[in-house]
């Protein structure tokens, strides 16, 4: 019997060569392995060794503090970075804008996937996936800045279909976390949110003829681990690192264990939060009128979590069964640095199991943000002026779910509004238009889903749109909304009304429950 081998983080750093492609796991606040990459950063800040790495993960790491990917964020230590999302990692999107590195950014699902194909030697992840967004090679390719050249994917015609071909490339080291590991080198997951992408990229790591270093809370007996909790077994496994300080293994950034996420057990989540009357609840109630019996639900954060807010003060939240990007199936999505795990869920996938379900169409319904759209239809969330904030899972759910709602205020910057009477009234308005004649960048297509007979709507505090073939209609506005001088003088292009927009839901302004549970 081989125990495995066990290093220190410092030591564990030093693998790291020169020019490497690094992978490292985690999901915005969870799983991230601190202790590896505190130590890496420690160490090019006073060697300058390593360098010219390239950076991967699919999804976004970080909490907008230094930690998680951003311990990355030293110009010379990186040549490229490939990633799902950049918002919770600014200081490397800086460095992206600043042209101090190369910049890639595609879909989260698709990135989930190629680590699967990657493992298997494929030539790389061939999917619908992004086809007519940034990351569409007729349009953007997904780079980020004028010295990022190489083409990552590729626009390829198989049996008659258009597809993008997202490259396989080596991966040579890994940074992974796990909660225990026996001595033989078994690493189990069962303290985690989810497992995420983490077995597919060790895997991918050892087929590169890479290594795979395992940060551990702790190392026990062989054969004392429940084999069905071992997401990495020995054989994905060079070395272990016993976290020293608890600090760098909390479960996610600023929570040091919550066993309600994990399914370690059942905790009673009361009420969640009746939000007052306001412009923003207006959006959520409009929202919830669509919801049916038995929907599959993907809620984007912010504005779309008054769906759900507002489902169950109406007591329809069974209705539907929300799902999360990361993997959790059930429950209450968490928000912040918890992103990514849900309370109670009734089930944990991996990464990209959860994304081959939505790429198929599997979500009946997703609510997402709305930041900007256009006449085509389009949607940016991912670039605005001097920040990226990148894809995320964006584009695999929103152009793959049966029916897609953007979710949003009708402008931004300062807007504020009463509801009283029954009525929408103004008060300030918002100094940022987000109905323009283009987006910044496009990571919705309008035109995609038209084409694909995709119901879509737009519905904001005063105005409901919805995407037909031949562009954006005005369907409905609130009462006690100027037609001209509230919505259309507002916007950088005439929507089409083919009939005089109907008044939203009466019901949708009182303070009182809107009976949905009767509809």
């Amino acid at each position: 019997m081989r125990t495995k081998k066990i290093l220190t983080a410092v030591e564990a750093a030093l693998l790291v060569k020169n020019h490497d492609t690094i992978a490292t796991s985690g999901f915005v606040g969870s799983g991230c392995p601190e202790a590896l990459t505190k130590a890496l950063e420690k160490r090019f800040l006073e060697t300058g060794e390593p360098n010219n790495l390239t950076y991967f993960f699919p999804g976004s790491q970080g909490n907008r503090d230094g930690r998680g990917a951003e311990h990355f964020a030293h110009k010379g230590l990186l040549k490229r970075m490939i990633a799902g999302h950049y918002n919770t990692a600014p200081a490397i999107g800086k460095m992206i804008l600043n042209n101090e590195l190369e910049g890639y950014n595609f879909p989260q699902g698709t990135l989930s996937q190629l680590c699967r194909d990657i493992a298997a030697h494929k030539i790389g992840t061939i999917t619908h996936v992004g086809l007519n967004t940034f990351v569409d090679p007729r349009l953007e390719g997904g780079k980020l800045n004028s010295v990022t050249t190489e083409n990552l994917v590729e626009l390829v015609n198989i049996l008659g279909e258009e597809k993008l071909l997202y490259k396989s490339f080596p991966i040579n080291i890994a940074f992974i976390r796990g909660s225990y590991a026996d001595e033989l080198g078994n690493v189990t997951m069962q303290n985690e949110i989810g497992p995420g992408e983490t077995t597919a990229i060790a895997q991918a790591v050892k087929n590169s003829g890479g290594i795979v270093i395992a940060q551990v809370e702790k190392i026990v007996k062989a054969g004392t681990l429940d084999p069905r909790l071992v997401r990495l077994p020995k054989i994905y496994v060079d070395a272990l690192v016993i976290t020293e300080d608890p600090i760098d293994h909390q479960q996610s950034f600023g929570y040091d264990f919550d066993p309600s996420v994990c399914g370690d057990l059942t905790v009673p989540v009361g009420g969640i939060p009746i939000p007052p009357l306001s412009p923003k609840k207006v959006i959520g109630r409009r929202a919830a009128t669509e919801l049916s019996i038995d929907t599959i639900v993907n809620l984007g954060i912010g504005i779309p979590e008054y769906v759900s807010a507002v489902a169950n003060e109406e007591g329809i939240l069974d209705w539907m069964t929300l799902t999360v990007e990361a993997g959790p199936i059930g429950g209450v999505p968490c928000g912040g640095a918890q992103f990514g795990a849900s309370v109670n869920p009734e089930c944990i996938l991996s990464h990209h199991e959860q994304f081959d379900f939505y790429d198929g169409g599997g979500a009946d319904f997703a609510f997402l943000g709305l930041a900007q759209a256009d006449k085509e239809g389009n949607i940016n969330v991912s670039k605005f002026g001097p920040r990226i904030a990148g894809c995320g899972g964006f584009i695999n759910i929103t152009q793959n779910a049966k029916r897609v709602f953007y979710c949003g205020t009708f402008t931004a910057g300062g807007f504020v509004a009463d509801i009283k009477d029954g009525q929408l009234e103004i008060l300030k308005e918002g100094a940022e238009k987000k109905f323009l004649n283009h987006v910044e960048q496009v990571t919705f297509s309008g035109a995609y889903a038209a084409k694909n007979n995709q119901p879509v709507m737009y519905i904001t505090e005063r105005a409901v749109f919805e995407l037909k073939k031949d562009g954006v209609h005005l369907i409905e506005i609130a009462p006690g909304i100027d037609l001209q001088k509230d919505i259309l003088d507002l916007m950088d292009f005439v929507p089409k009304m083919e009939v005089a927009p109907k008044l939203m839901d009466a019901r949708i302004f009182t303070d009182e429950l809107m009976g949905l549970k009767n509809k």
